[in-house]
């Protein structure tokens, strides 16, 4: 049996009840990366970020290590 708060059913916020409920099942970050992955542009910024990131340690491992 579960306990509902009285203001519960006043309060229905239809554009975020998807996020209510990655915050209640603490999902929140997973949710986060999801729908940033979904947008084209966000999408185009991490992939950007993750090959300026491998490319700078490539240079790094090349310039102090090898060379």
């Amino acid at each position: 049996m579960t306990k509902q708060r009285p203001d519960q059913n006043e309060h229905q916020w239809e554009g975020f009840k998807e996020v209510d409920r990655a915050i209640t099942e603490n999902r929140l970050t997973s949710y986060s990366w999801k729908k940033a992955w979904a947008d084209r542009w966000a999408r185009a910024v991490i992939l950007a970020a993750a090959f300026i990131l491998i490319g700078f340690v490539v240079f790094v491992i090349v310039q102090d290590v090898i060379l």
